[in-house]
Parts: structure tokens; C-alpha cells; sequence
């Protein structure tokens, strides 16, 4: 089990749909999303490499799905770090 940290830029993009009722579904499974990544392998992440991004040292950068088959879904960003048995969520934006 992995302790999940936000970085302070991505509780500015979660703000939005946290504090809007009409997106009150996309918060949930966007809160969802980030409870399963205490298991980043859990096959409903469907986790993979996001390679145009690194973490701030050079981490590699991973991609998690917190919608599908939805206009402009969510994904959140996250990597290893940055102590063991810590993942650090670094954006949860809307895919274009």
C-alpha cells in the first residue's frame, strides 16, 4: 500500500469539480481513482507511462484513468515518490 501525496498545483485543478454540484460525478470518480492508487497496479487505473513528462528529478510519470468513454475524461498524473511507498499525484486535468 502506497501513502498518496497531492502536489499543491493538483488540489488548485481538483478545486473545480470538488466545489461545482453539476460535475459532482466526475469528483467522485476522480476521488475514486486516487483511493485505488494506494494499489497502482488495480487493473480499473488502467496505469501506464506518460513519457512526455517527468517528475521533478527526473521520475518517470504515469498516467491513471479517473473516467472513460466521456468527453474530455480525467486522467491523473503521478509518480513514485518521494520517499518509498509514497506516489505523488502531480495534475488531474481532463484529457483533450
Amino acid at each position: 500500500m502506497f501513502e498518496i501525496l497531492i502536489s499543491d498545483s493538483a488540489n488548485v485543478e481538483l478545486k473545480t469539480p470538488r466545489e461545482n454540484i453539476s460535475l459532482k460525478k466526475r469528483y467522485n470518480a476522480i476521488n475514486k481513482t486516487i483511493k485505488y492508487l494506494s494499489n497502482p497496479r488495480h487493473p480499473g487505473l488502467q496505469t501506464h507511462e506518460f513519457t512526455s513528462l517527468k517528475g521533478p528529478r527526473g521520475e518517470k510519470v504515469f498516467e491513471a484513468y479517473a473516467e472513460q468513454n466521456t468527453p474530455a475524461a480525467y486522467r491523473v498524473f503521478w509518480y513514485y515518490g518521494p520517499e518509498r511507498k509514497q506516489i505523488t499525484i502531480i495534475a488531474i486535468t481532463s484529457h483533450p
